[in-house]
């Protein structure tokens, strides 16, 4: 008895003590997880990151008319909502990822301990156990290491996740946040990529391929491991096959079918119209300063005036008639400016070496490519809203991001002569008002004295003002602002029409002798068009996020520049310029016959060439020239042959193409339109023997009947 009873007290104490000792290990062990759960929650998501998703979307650039015209994103997402992902697609990712996935909440503890008898067995990494929530725990927060630290991070966080968003929302997150190759991030953005179609149109293969790219996106990519790909999406179409969700001969049929991706070459980023889109995103950039948002991650919608009918037309006529330039402008170039340049650049070169050089004309591309480039910019408005329907910065915007449409300041020469002009006839003095087409002084912005010819070198006696507009005639042009208006009345009127450049009041200041931006005398002329009213232009209309909240919305900035006659009378005078005057080839060389005004400008030693003008829908402005004012175009490139062609193409393309209404320029009320003689300017009898119409204000319009004629004598208009 006292034997048993000692072997009781032993054994007790044996027990107590293992218990004791078990209670320790417990506690340590628990005390340590405790401590390494807490190391690991350091870096934990916070539970305000879980519960605000906020993934990096890309923002899309749209055209007027529903054209994606560029893309801003630092990862291409496009926010994926539960009901575009089609049921193909979810099953494959199932099958494929988690099959259990609506059983567990975010761990599959079978799965993970199948895994680590496997990976313990083979004394490696051969399989994975991560569900689809720990997935996108892991795309969303953590990093890709292959660690134990990393993998319980990624645990936690799923269990996170789990409690945070309901089975729906974790896979609309998924499919949004996934990476499937290629810079394809989301299953929309992969879907475009690989097929060149929405999420919503694939196919049943499609969706298998797709699912097939989470694996390994390099390893069983399409496009570099066709043979690969197909195995892969083949096994997972098996994996529908055994789970009841296709058919035996559904899969028969399936895994016979091509890979049908569609290889698509990166187009640079630079999208359709890479100068209107660059502009678009330097105002985005002082707009999401402004409203708060990220334009590279925020995935949001802009709304643009662009029109990519209207910009494709723009740069046809661009191109067609730049390079056929090009080349003469650069055979001039070759013989006027490139022996300067090259004796700059090397000294003690000899007249041989000078010849072999300038023979080379693929070396004085490459060495003078900046010095002999054509450049361009072409900017088409609306002239009622404002609208930017078409813009052109430059020759190729790879070679060159400035944006010369709204940032060169260049002399415009005289397509300035329209603010002279409008200064007159809006102080009363008409179109037939007269001034004498012969010599003057001009004092230049830098003090020195200039006598201008005429582009034609002609002289004459006195002429009215619409036949100097027509002709461009300098010598009028310059009288006009030396004995009718002043130039600071000039600058006056062309700064309340939208100029907003530094303008020399000087008498130079007629011939365009002060710099001016592209899209500022564009719009310029657009009063003309728009009966007196400046709209400026703009090329942002709307910006939405995600969701369709519109975060800002562009509001009409309209003002009265001009009167309505007064807009009217010069629009009739600048008519005249495209029906007989500078402008004429319009008409006759390029066949653009719908009713337009418009005005040549060309500068001394034709370093810049010119063409603005506009119809009752549409105004449109082009400058051509070297980005060194130093360098010319070349004798004869005016603004009639070099800017003019571009202008005349487009405007032709684009009635043909949009195929509007013939619309003519609406006569104001204050506007008399009558018969008058040639000779005396005055209201013409039946005996003139030139009798002409004209416009006048009707205050401003001849009451006295012409003294010269009174006999009988045949008609003839203008």
């Amino acid at each position: 008895m006292a034997q048993q009873d000692s072997f009781l007290r032993g054994t007790f104490k044996k027990t107590t003590k293992l218990f004791v000792i078990a209670g320790l290990l417990f506690l340590l062990g628990s005390t340590a997880l405790g401590v390494y759960l807490a190391f690991l929650s350091r870096d934990l998501p916070s539970l305000q990151q879980l519960e605000h998703y906020d993934p990096r979307l890309t923002t899309s650039i749209l055209s007027k008319d529903g054209i994606l015209i560029k893309e801003l994103y630092v990862q291409r997402r496009i926010y994926t909502p539960y009901d575009r992902i089609p049921e193909s697609l979810l099953q494959a990712l199932l099958v494929t990822e988690d099959h259990r996935f609506y059983d567990h909440w975010g761990m599959n503890v079978l799965r993970i301990a199948r895994a680590a008898f496997i990976n313990i067995t083979t004394m490696s990494i051969r399989q994975g156990a991560s569900t689809i929530t720990q997935q996108l725990a892991r795309n969303l927060y953590l990093s890709m290491d292959q660690t134990i630290d990393r993998k319980a991070k990624e645990a936690l966080t799923a269990l996170q996740i789990e409690r945070t968003y309901s089975k729906r929302e974790i896979l609309e997150m998924y499919f949004t946040q996934s990476y499937f190759g290629h810079g394809a991030y989301g299953i929309e953005s992969a879907a475009q990529r690989y097929f060149g179609k929405n999420s919503t149109e694939l196919t049943l293969t499609e969706s298998a391929l797709l699912i097939a790219q989470l694996k390994a996106p390099t390893h069983y990519s399409p496009f570099k491991r066709p043979e690969a790909a197909e195995r892969r999406r083949n096994l997972i179409l098996s994996l529908l096959r055994n789970s009841g969700y296709i058919t035996d001969g559904q899969y028969a049929h399936a895994i016979q079918e091509p890979l049908g991706v569609i290889w698509q070459e990166n187009d640079k980023g630079e999208g359709i119209a890479p100068y209107y889109s660059e502009m678009v995103r330097i105002q985005l950039e002082e707009l999401g300063e402004e409203l708060g948002f990220d334009y590279y991650r925020d995935g949001l919608s802009i709304y643009t005036t662009l029109d990519s009918r209207l910009q494709y037309c723009a740069e046809q006529a661009v191109r067609s008639h730049l390079d056929s330039l090009q080349v003469k402008v650069f055979n001039k170039f070759r013989r006027k400016d490139a022996p300067k340049l090259i004796k700059n650049k090397f000294p003690e070169i000899t007249q041989k070496e000078l010849q072999e050089y300038l023979a080379d004309s693929l070396w004085l591309d490459s060495t003078f490519s900046d010095q002999s480039r054509v450049q361009v910019a072409f900017v088409a408005m609306d002239a009622q809203t404002g609208h930017i329907l078409a813009l052109i910065g430059g020759r190729d915007f790879s070679e060159s991001k400035f944006n010369r449409a709204v940032q060169a300041i260049r002399q415009p020469g005289s397509v300035f002569k329209a603010f002279s002009y409008t200064a007159a006839i809006d102080n009363g003095y008409p179109p037939t008002y007269r001034l004498l087409n012969q010599d003057v002084v001009v004092h230049m912005p830098d003090g020195s004295r200039w006598t201008p010819p005429n582009y034609d070198g002609s002289r004459g006696g006195l002429t009215t003002l619409r036949e100097g507009l027509k002709k461009s005639l300098n010598l009028v042009a310059v009288r006009l602002v030396q004995e009718v208006v002043k130039p600071k009345d000039v600058i006056r009127y062309a700064k309340q029409m939208g100029i907003t450049t530094q303008l020399a009041q000087v008498d130079a200041i007629a011939l365009g002798a002060s710099g001016v931006i592209p899209i500022e005398i564009t719009a310029a002329y657009g009063v003309f068009a728009n009966r007196g009213v400046l709209c400026e232009p703009f090329a942002v209309m709307r910006i939405a996020n995600r969701e369709g909240d519109v975060l800002y919305e562009h509001q009409l900035n309209r003002k009265v520049a001009l009167s309505e006659e007064t807009a009217y009378i010069m629009t009739d005078m600048l008519r005249d310029v495209i029906l007989d005057g500078t402008g004429g080839s319009s008409r006759w060389k390029y066949g653009f016959k719908r009713p337009a005004a418009g005005k040549t400008g060309t500068t001394n030693d034709y370093t810049d060439a010119w063409f603005v003008g506009f119809t009752p829908q549409l105004v449109a402005g082009v400058w051509v020239g070297l980005d060194d004012p130093a360098v010319s175009l070349g004798h004869g490139e005016s603004g009639a042959t070099a800017a003019l062609p571009i202008w005349a193409a487009f405007m032709k393309t684009a009635y043909d193409t949009l195929n509007w209404e013939v619309a003519d320029f609406i006569v104001p009320a204050g506007v008399v339109e009558m018969e008058i003689c040639s000779e005396s300017l005055k209201k013409a009898r039946d005996f003139c023997p030139n009798i002409i119409q004209e416009v006048f204000r009707i205050e401003d319009a001849p009451m006295e009947e012409c003294p010269l004629h009174t006999g009988f004598s045949q008609r003839s208009s203008r």
